[in-house]
């Protein structure tokens, strides 16, 4: 009787099994996850269909991609000089928490930037470069007459002429994003895209702060 009872129990299994496998449906009719190609920063994304996205190209790095990173290495070099000279000439602990997050924050992107060129074999610049004669300023970067100018500044002063520059410093980084993606092509290797809009998202969040501090400054 126990035999005849494990003998049942396993011809009911294998017919719940049999009868599974003719109601799933086959493989290459299964439902798959959508294929969502992301869009720059401000834009939605799209979906590809699964027939379309065996044509979608590989994202390499363009030159446009090289010459954002380059530039970049400069841009966050004169923002750490700047958090370098508010350590002595401040005494507002907002101010040095603020600047420790840029310092520290950015330090390590120009180490990520400089990897990602010399991975490519591409030139990489030294974070002086800003320095030789000659050298083009990126974008928000603030001229040699501003940074003496903050460097003589101590104080109250100097806190409302860091802010007023560093405001300035990150909209120029923000429209570095923004030509980057405009660039036919460009934005699209993944390390690149990831890094870029991280940058247009932080750097707005520590505008808006840093346009709180300065109304707070002017009270």
């Amino acid at each position: 009787m126990q035999g005849f009872a494990r003998r049942a129990a396993i011809v009911l299994l294998l017919l719940f099994v049999a009868s599974a496998c003719r109601t799933s449906p086959p493989s290459s009719t299964r439902p798959t996850a959508p294929i969502v190609q992301p869009g720059a920063p401000g834009e939605s994304s799209r979906v590809i269909p699964p027939d379309k996205a065996a044509d979608l190209p590989r994202p390499g790095f363009t030159a446009a991609d090289v010459t954002f990173m380059q530039g970049m290495i400069g841009h966050h070099a004169q923002a750490i000089e700047m958090t370098d000279l508010l350590r002595t000439r401040t005494s507002s602990e907002e101010m040095k928490k603020l600047a420790l997050r840029i310092a520290v924050s950015q330090a390590d992107e120009i180490t990520m930037m400089q990897h990602w060129l010399e991975a490519r074999g591409q030139a990489v610049p030294g974070p002086h470069a800003m320095h030789m004669h000659g050298a083009t300023l990126m974008p928000g970067m603030l001229t040699p007459e501003e940074m003496n100018r903050l460097a003589e500044a101590n104080g109250t002063m100097f806190d409302r002429l860091f802010l007023e520059g560093m405001i300035k410093h990150h909209g120029g980084a923000l429209t570095m994003v923004k030509n980057l993606f405009a660039t036919p092509g460009a934005g699209q290797d993944s390390e690149i895209f990831a890094f870029a809009s991280d940058v247009d998202a932080d750097q707005r969040m520590e505008i808006d702060r840093m346009n709180a501090m300065l109304k707070e400054l002017e009270k």
